[in-house]
């Protein structure tokens, strides 16, 4: 990681020194020619994290990095030194002032910007839960594919690939709604939506909806974008409810795991669902069919990048040095 930071910052210096140079340039025929190049130059030399008043920022020299609406310095808790680290880094990278105007080339600040709302501003949540609340519908997990006839299951051998599909998608439904039903929504049964040959997605039981409802209303404003986030990126409510509970430092309302000291010592050997699992969860059908006719390039391979870039970015936003038991009794 630290290597990759260095590789980063010499690329930057290079081409940061290039444009300085085409600048000079431009600047010696006319006064227009030298206000883009200060556009295309970057005004700032360094970045920096500094724990200031009780909470982190990033220093652009000696500048604060700002909310780019409310103008408002962005401060972070400091239990999310990763968190302020990646954001400095990515702004470190930058070779333009230019490049800070595009939400593409800094989308770490624009989720945490995201969260910083969600955190000011309470009205803004209703309108986040009845979005993230449509996915039950049509979540990931909760699709599965046609399982083979019994018919056709005996004129086929147990390798056939459409069956492996049904099996898996049907282990990750059962994984993944057996954490959620257990830690975040209990008594609540989440069903599948589609399977076998139905084209017309079902509705879930009554109640489980005005559930999920209460405890996205109940997440903090760092852990509603992470949802939001992850649950856009993998188009699954519940892989992002287990990615968010099982990384955030604020426990996410998630209750303590069963059977008491026993419980606890099974959930210290179980493998955490981070974002190589999540990503795995949600690209089940996509990954079967690359498998079965081929990979587009530069359009399956970047997507399968960008989804794990998105989750990972959640994991940092939500994650810090705090346990989920000490926040929840604070």
């Amino acid at each position: 990681m630290l290597r990759q930071a260095g590789d980063l910052k010499t690329l930057r210096q290079q081409q940061q020194q290039q444009q300085q140079g085409s600048g000079s340039a431009g600047a010696k025929t006319t006064q227009t020619a030298s206000a883009g190049g200060r556009l295309k130059r970057r005004f700032w030399k360094d970045v920096h994290v500094r724990e200031v008043n009780g909470a982190l920022e990033i220093h652009l020299d000696t500048r604060p990095l700002r909310h780019p609406t409310t103008k408002s310095i962005i401060r972070l808790p400091p239990s999310k030194p990763h968190l302020a680290h990646a954001l400095a880094l990515e702004w470190d990278s930058l070779t333009s002032a230019s490049q800070a105007t595009k939400q593409h080339m800094i989308p770490l600040t624009s989720l945490v910007c995201r969260a910083l709302d969600l955190t000011a501003d309470a009205s803004l949540r209703p309108g986040v839960a009845q979005t993230l609340l449509r996915y039950l519908d049509t979540d990931s997990l909760l699709c599965f594919c046609p399982a083979p006839s019994p018919e056709e299951s005996d004129d086929h051998d147990h390798d056939d690939p459409a069956q492996q599909l049904h099996e898996r998608q049907r282990q990750a439904y059962a994984e993944t709604a057996a954490y959620v039903t257990a830690r975040l929504w209990p008594g609540v049964r989440v069903e599948p939506v589609l399977e076998g040959a139905s084209i017309v997605p079902r509705q879930q039981a009554p109640g489980t909806r005005e559930a999920v409802q209460d405890w996205i209303l109940s997440l903090s404003g760092f852990e509603l974008a992470g949802l939001e986030r992850a649950t856009l990126a993998g188009k699954s409510l519940l892989a992002a409810a287990r990615l968010v509970a099982e990384w955030s430092e604020e426990g996410a309302a998630a209750a303590g795991p069963a059977n008491g000291q026993a419980g606890v010592e099974e959930e210290k050997n179980r493998k955490r669902f981070g974002v190589e699992e999540a990503a795995q969860a949600v690209s089940l059908e996509v990954t079967w069919q690359t498998r079965q006719w081929g990979e587009v390039e530069d359009t399956h391979d970047v997507e399968k990048e960008d989804l794990r870039r998105q989750l990972g970015s959640v994991v940092l936003l939500v994650s810090g040095t705090r346990k989920g038991s000490e926040s929840k009794s604070s």
